[in-house]
């Protein structure tokens, strides 16, 4: 496993492809009431992507020669759907639902991919601390992007923060090293006990994302061949950033 630092200029080159995909976030993030579709979504991110000259970092994509090319820019992921949730016109938001989008783009290069959870209207008790406590866990995973700690701090930051609630961490999918390709060395795992795997340093750049369930981790695929759900049917949440490690601490370049 090689696993390449960034430069100053490289992570200035990051900051600028996440802040488009901030910024296509916050649109869908407008976006999100009952009655929206999950397309209206995916068009609006398409026209962004146009008037910026930004490239989707989803479509086409194919990571195995035996997938079907993901036919989106924006994964769109509802209620007990985990992650890889396809837009559709058929697909239309209701009070209650809980919709996480996930969204990458390459600018001049280097790519961006952050995801959030969004709650429609009002939603239940269990689902709003399920979004809560996933934010959460992103915000102590990223405390622990500090030179000197290891790999493994991060995941365990999000696996006790969740836990605590009575939550469960999706364990089949995981975060990702970022830079010029979308995924790159190392996985980021969501679990596992604190001081080990590789030791963090200046120019780390991660794509930290927890998946979190209100039941059990264990999920499956459904025929699409993308969409991964939560095989109780439970509600599933997720968030994500880009961050890079530098002299002064952890950089979120996929927060403004």
């Amino acid at each position: 496993m090689h696993v390449r630092l960034k430069s100053s200029k490289e992570i200035a080159k990051l900051r600028k492809a996440n802040l488009v995909v901030s910024d296509v976030l916050d649109i869908c993030q407008e976006l999100a009431h009952p009655g929206v579709t999950t397309w209206d979504m995916e068009l609006a991110a398409r026209e962004y992507l146009e008037k910026v000259g930004a490239r989707s970092a989803f479509f086409q994509y194919q990571p195995a020669m035996d997938m079907t090319p993901y036919p989106a820019v924006l994964c769109t992921s509802v209620n007990e759907k985990v992650v890889h949730g396809i837009p559709s016109q058929s697909e239309v938001l209701v009070e209650g639902d809980i919709l996480s989008i996930d969204f990458g783009a390459f600018v001049e290069g280097y790519c961006g991919d952050s995801a959030r959870t969004f709650a429609i209207g009002k939603v239940s008790d269990t689902a709003r601390q399920l979004i809560d406590a996933t934010r959460e866990s992103l915000n102590k995973a990223i405390e622990k992007m500090v030179a000197g700690n290891r790999l493994s701090d991060i995941g365990h930051a999000v696996q006790s923060h969740v836990e605590a609630f009575g939550f469960d961490v999706i364990r089949d999918f995981v975060g990702h090293g970022i830079g010029r390709e979308m995924h790159e060395p190392p996985q980021v795992p969501n679990f596992g006990n604190p001081g080990r795997g590789l030791l963090l340093q200046t120019g780390l750049v991660l794509a930290i994302e927890p998946m979190v369930t209100e039941g059990s981790h264990k999920v499956e695929i459904l025929d699409d061949g993308w969409t991964v759900v939560t095989r109780d049917k439970k509600l599933s949440c997720h968030f994500e950033h880009s961050v890079a490690i530098t002299d002064d601490g952890p950089y979120v370049l996929s927060r403004r």
